[in-house]
């Protein structure tokens, strides 16, 4: 079964629908960030187009496929930074259902923050599916949690699927793993090889799309930090297990937080063992982004843990430096959700 993967990042979604079932075989995959794409390459081939969606429309002839998968910028949804609304990679949704009119796929599945279903641009997306040839697709929409499908993280996403009315319409996959079962920090870390304090990735080269990128590394060998000021250490230091900013004493504490007691209470926090991680973010190697700290270590987590959070085996190849496969790490779809849904549509598709 043919799949096609529009803002592909680093390949958790497709990732997840080849570990669900090996019919599933990426035609090709669309991302607009060189290193990602660079990634994508090195772990599905060369099916990837490194650039924008718009460019690629333009240019190339959309393969007929039997699914589309994709997740649309999210940052004008997120509850986090700026919401801009005229942000304009809110639209490019658009480009989205411009590919599943062309490419005529039997099931779509769109993936974004929850949100996105309160939007007017989901308003407007669903409309795009009222008239003329898109109106043979049936959409169902439902926030789900990766967590409940066995990763260990909470990350409660937006999954829209569209199935074509020939099919008779899955709804969505219903949970694994309830709160008892849960995957947990413990469980994903288990095995990691003691942390020695490494600052930065080997020195490697690869050439891709005519450009040279650092790489090729795999998660193995992304246990990596930064340098931390004194201030930072003792602030680590000071934050019990399972503790956050809150715990500071005053001395240790900013400005910022003292006169907003109650707000963005994770900063600063830890992890704990017993259960799954929080939402893994593009910046999980800054404490003060959020509940990024190592269980019981003085130090954020490092690229290889938070890799192992959102589901990435050992091997998975990266290309870029360490901000972008950040980027790339904190982007993705953890790959037990992408199995969920890949294993649910590929019985619905048999």
């Amino acid at each position: 079964m043919g799949v096609l993967d529009l803002f592909a990042g680093a390949g958790g979604l497709s990732a997840g629908f080849h570990e669900a079932s090996q019919r599933f075989a990426t035609i090709c995959a669309v991302e607009h960030d060189r290193a990602a794409a660079a990634t994508y390459a090195q772990n599905f081939g060369d099916v990837v187009y490194a650039g924008g969606i718009e460019d690629w429309l333009r240019s190339h002839e959309v393969p007929q496929v039997d699914v589309v998968v994709g997740g649309p910028p999210c940052q004008g949804f997120s509850l986090i930074g700026k919401r801009d609304p005229n942000d304009l990679r809110n639209t490019l949704w658009r480009e989205y259902v411009e590919v599943v009119r062309r490419s005529h796929p039997r099931v779509f599945v769109l993936e974004n923050v929850p949100a996105f279903l309160t939007s007017g641009e989901y308003a407007a997306f669903v409309s795009a599916f009222a008239n003329g040839e898109l109106a043979d697709y049936e959409i169902r929409a439902k926030v789900l949690d990766a967590a409940d499908f066995g990763a260990p993280q909470r990350r409660r996403r937006v999954i829209v699927i569209g199935v074509h009315r020939d099919l008779a319409h899955p709804g969505h996959p219903k949970p694994t793993h309830e709160s008892a079962q849960r995957v947990t920090v413990r469980d994903a870390l288990h095995g990691v090889r003691p942390f020695t304090g490494e600052l930065d990735l080997r020195p490697g080269r690869v050439l891709f799309d005519g450009e040279w990128l650092p790489g090729v590394f795999k998660t193995e060998e992304l246990h990596i930090t930064s340098v931390w000021s004194d201030l930072s250490m003792a602030r680590f230091r000071a934050v019990p297990y399972g503790g956050s900013r809150l715990d500071l004493p005053d001395e240790l504490s900013m400005d910022c937080w003292r006169r907003n007691p109650r707000s963005a209470t994770d900063v600063m926090g830890r992890l704990v063992w017993e259960k799954p991680s929080v939402t893994i973010r593009t910046e999980f190697f800054k404490a003060e982004k959020g509940r990024f700290l190592h269980p019981t270590q003085h130090r954020p987590i490092t690229h290889l843990e938070a890799a192992r959070l959102q589901g990435f085996p050992d091997d998975y190849r990266w290309v870029g430096d360490k901000a972008q496969i950040a980027r790339q790490i904190g982007n993705a779809v953890p790959l037990a959700l992408g199995s969920a849904l890949g294993a649910h549509l590929a019985a619905s598709l048999d």
